[in-house]
């Protein structure tokens, strides 16, 4: 009896979050620029122009959905860097798990490298699983992680960080040595901003930062951008 028992919780279990794909947004979550109005969206997982090559699974449109408390404070950085007249685009935000499935089944297609002159020529795609670079789950999933940069506000243009966003390599860490004095200002510039408004980065990647205390650490959820 006791052993049905576990048998129908784990079916029950699968159901509700193994099984069937979301297709509502959550309450909890909003679309950034309904806070955030002239925020600079540019999600390249929409497009061709990421480390796959293609437009990933999930991404319908160029929308950035975050939980209303990552946007919140997202505001207040943009807010502090339009005082220097810089602005934030955003690479990426909330990432449906269907898209970071779609990067595991790329990942194993070990001859699919269209991406990889300007992505990752150093890294063997082999060992893009070993090294980190592609795992089945990602902090993006529960919506309170943000890939992101700084643009000037006159230009339009991105400020140098020393290497581009996605790039699989050493020279993408946030204290990479080999980099120029105006690469480790415009680099500090964001970690510094960042942090101040209750995000906290990734050693390995100058460009992502997740939330403190975000009200999802354990659900990754599922709905398509749309």
């Amino acid at each position: 009896m006791i052993y049905k028992n576990y048998i129908l919780l784990f079916c029950v279990v699968f159901f509700l979050f193994g099984s069937q794909p979301q297709s509502e947004i959550p309450e909890s979550f909003v679309d950034a620029k309904t806070i955030i109005p002239d925020l600079d969206v540019e999600l390249r997982y929409y497009t061709d122009y990421n480390f796959v090559g293609d437009t990933i699974d999930g991404y319908h449109a160029n929308r950035l959905f975050i939980t209303k408390a990552s946007a919140l404070q997202l505001k207040k950085v943009q807010d502090e860097l339009q005082t220097k007249n810089l602005c934030l685009r955003v690479y990426d935000g909330y990432r449906p798990q269907r898209a970071v499935n779609h990067f595991v089944r790329w990942a194993k297609q070990v001859n699919d490298t269209v991406s990889k002159s300007e992505f990752y020529p150093n890294v063997n795609k082999r060992h893009l699983f070993k090294l980190g670079y592609i795992a089945s789950k990602s902090g993006h999933s529960r919506g309170s992680t943000l890939d992101l940069t700084i643009i000037d506000g006159e230009t339009n243009e991105p400020l140098d960080m020393g290497s581009p966003y996605d790039f699989f390599g050493e020279v993408s860490w946030v204290n990479h040595p080999n980099l120029t004095e105006s690469q480790k200002k415009n680099r500090q510039l964001l970690q510094t901003v960042m942090n101040k408004h209750g995000f906290r980065s990734y050693s390995k990647e100058w460009w992502h930062f997740t939330l403190r205390g975000e009200p999802f650490p354990n659900t990754y959820f599922d709905f398509p951008i749309k």
